[in-house]
């Protein structure tokens, strides 16, 4: 059965009932995402599909403990965020790989399109490309987390705030701050 018009809440409703199904949905719905994040985070995307299991494993196991007052993907990207951390701290990484969810649903590393089409122009995508992602890694880590959550994870800035528990203002202004530091390292492909 498919649940393609109903709210994640709607379906929260139907899973604590016992419907499996509605559950499998809400993992289709946010699988790719989660694991892009997650990907990021932990810069392994294998690692990245297991912690993502595991947070669907957490969050249907405490699902009766979800609070609706929130979004299901905020409680559902914190389990994950949580697991990513915390396999972080036992391992100790320090770096973070830039990866994507394609349309496929195929995880790849982040590539900067290809404008050109002579080799000259490919190459200078290929450093764009490994620019954009050196200087993500050198973002204050606060302002990393937020990039990644916003156009890694593809979350709204309400669900960020969320996330992250700060005022929606303070999310834009921290994402406004990290994109012109972004802009700042990057000024030489301008």
């Amino acid at each position: 059965m498919s649940f393609d018009r109903a709210s994640d809440e709607q379906l929260v409703r139907l899973a604590l009932d016992g419907d499996e199904a509605a559950f499998t949905d809400l993992v289709h719905r946010y699988q790719r995402r989660l694991t892009a994040f997650l990907g990021q985070i932990v810069g392994d995307i294998e690692l990245a599909r297991e912690l993502c299991q595991e947070a669907f494993i957490r969050a249907w196991t405490a699902l009766d403990r979800f609070n609706p007052s929130y979004r299901f993907s905020t409680w559902l990207f914190r389990i994950g965020h949580n697991l990513g951390i915390d396999h972080l701290r036992r391992r100790r990484l320090k770096t973070v790989a830039l990866y994507r969810t394609d349309r496929e649903g195929d995880e790849v590393e982040l590539v900067v399109e290809d404008q050109t089409k002579d080799p000259l122009g490919h190459f200078e995508n290929a450093e764009l490309a490994e620019a954009l992602r050196r200087a993500i890694e050198e973002l204050r880590p606060e302002y990393r987390e937020l990039v990644l959550l916003r156009h890694f994870a593809g979350l709204s800035y309400q669900e960020i705030a969320e996330f992250k528990d700060m005022p929606l203002g303070t999310v834009k202004n921290k994402l406004f701050r990290a994109h012109t530091v972004l802009r700042d390292a990057l000024g030489a492909f301008s």
